[in-house]
């Protein structure tokens, strides 16, 4: 019975699944093995819904006994494996897109430990990025990353991909707040990576697994960082006329020296996208754009710093501006930025982001080029993006039934990360490579560096089964575009003798 499910939901079945699933369910309870298609369906894709893929069989477990368990069965089965957590990310990461054993972290939602003498939590792969601070706040602390998904988004997620969020301008992304790692490699092995104190003396093996994007193993036990509240917050909400005034007003923001704890910019098209979604007119409906500054700290030293905001947003052309002080007022103001996605999908349900970043000094260019790229494609763009870092969130809307779409969609987020690469800036901020970006990763990279990160995965990896084709092109996924094959012999290192880049 299991194969031929397989077989309608995964493709041509090349792995022995009814002796995995068999071999799992000896050591997993019954609910933790999910086999029934419609079951499956529910993982098909993660918030990149342009691809689909649904698993052929999925495991939920809840500890990591459980996990190394999992991936030592996989090993001795040789057979791939896919992390997913919340399934919030948007570039595919989490997709099974060749046979493999998807592993769903979404059970492992314990906090395992708080020191708040050393500022520090343990918190399992699972456990939502909102809570940590709802568990602390009580103390006078929180938690800094905060993706705009933060609450569905995981912990696990967050370590996997090195979300950033508003705060990231000062308080920097995941990376900047993650002090260990208890991780599963490929082969069932635990191991930790880093510990519960800001500097240690090993290699930064913790530096490396963050970010990779699933493909190192899975992260069972995270210790994070955590920050005493500031004692006073001022939000600034100033509207533009145009685009390109609100980027030079971050320009001039940011070059006075004035360090804001978030800058972030919205469209027209999503000032009016949030206020229809809550029903409100926080937002002037009628501004091109509007750029919401945050800042903190001590009251006096916020104080100067808003003003000196408020000025140079009004010398860079500011309609208005409008100052938020308390907490319900600073929430109104951050309610429809927090909301933007969820407003375009009332708008287009289907809608693809990309997530290119460039440098602060470029913004006016690129978002003209962006609007340029709109027309010439004849596809909507709605732009709500992380201005302090330059990290754009082109949402592209269309309609998933108009024949040919796809194509054109996938063309105009591919052009639009051509603009960011042209200026100097990068295909990705915080979304990560995955499946989606791989094909524009040696635009970026030579291909002896791209070799060399192989190499850093296979000291991880040695088979590859860890998320497996994702990040690197291959010529299987990115036919004319990827790379000719290139092996580059390591010198010094036993295992592996090589590593190839497409």
């Amino acid at each position: 019975m299991l194969p031929r499910l397989l077989d309608r939901c995964a493709g041509m079945v090349s792995h022995d699944w009814t002796a995995l699933d068999r071999d799992l369910r000896r050591f997993l309870p019954k609910k933790s093995v999910v086999s029934k298609r419609q079951e499956l369906l529910v993982y098909d894709c993660d918030g990149l819904t342009i691809d689909r893929h649904c698993p052929p069989l999925a495991v939920l477990p809840e500890t990591t006994e459980e996990v190394s368990q999992i991936l030592a069965c996989c090993h001795r089965h040789s057979i791939p494996f896919v992390a997913r957590g919340s399934g919030t990310g948007l570039s595919g990461g989490a997709l099974v897109e060749q046979e493999a054993l998807l592993v769903v972290t979404s059970r492992m939602r314990r906090i395992l430990s708080m020191d708040l003498d050393n500022h520090t939590i343990t918190v399992q792969p699972g456990v939502i990025n909102s809570w940590v601070t709802r568990a602390v706040a009580g103390e006078g602390f929180y938690y800094a990353p905060d993706p705009s998904s933060q609450v569905v988004c995981s912990i696990g997620g967050n370590v996997a991909e090195n979300s950033g969020g508003v705060h990231c301008l000062k308080y920097g992304v995941t990376s900047n707040h993650v002090l260990g790692l208890e991780v599963v490699l490929a082969d069932g092995t635990v191991t930790l990576l880093g510990g519960g104190l800001p500097e240690h003396a090993e290699l930064d093996l913790r530096g490396a697994f963050i970010g990779s994007e699933g493909t190192l193993g899975i992260a069972t036990a995270i210790t994070l960082r955590l920050l005493r509240a500031p004692q006073h917050v001022t939000v600034l909400l100033a509207d533009f006329p145009t685009m390109e005034s609100a980027g030079e007003a971050v320009c001039q923001v940011t070059a006075a020296g004035v360090l804001p704890a978030g800058m972030e910019i919205m469209d027209n098209f999503m000032i009016n996208a949030v206020n229809d979604l809550f029903g409100f007119d926080e937002y002037p409906r009628d501004a091109a754009a509007v750029l919401l500054i945050e800042l903190d700290g001590q009251a006096a030293e916020v104080t100067v710093a808003a003003d000196q905001a408020s000025g140079l947003c009004s010398k860079a052309g500011a309609r208005t501006i409008r100052r938020a002080e308390e907490p319900a007022d600073r929430a109104l103001l951050w309610k429809g930025r927090k909301s933007a996605f969820a407003a375009v999908g009332q708008i287009s349900p289907t809608y693809y982001v990309q997530d290119g970043v460039v440098p602060r000094s470029t913004l006016p260019r690129v978002l003209m080029a962006i609007e340029r790229l709109s027309r010439e494609y004849e596809l909507p763009v709605a732009n709500v993006f992380h201005a302090g870092d330059g990290n754009l969130h082109p949402l592209i809307l269309y309609n998933a039934d108009t024949p040919d779409v796809e194509s054109r969609v996938r063309d105009l987020g591919s052009a639009i990360l051509r603009e960011c690469l042209d200026v100097g800036g990068s295909i990705t901020g915080e979304h990560g490579v995955g499946a989606d970006k791989r094909c524009y990763l040696d635009w970026m990279f030579a291909a002896d560096d791209l070799s060399t990160m192989k190499l850093l995965r296979r000291a991880f990896d040695p088979d590859g089964r860890a998320n497996p084709d994702k990040i690197f092109p291959t010529p299987k996924s990115c036919g004319e575009s990827a790379r000719r094959q290139v092996i580059l012999t390591s010198e010094g290192l036993e295992m592996p003798s090589e590593a190839k880049a497409f």
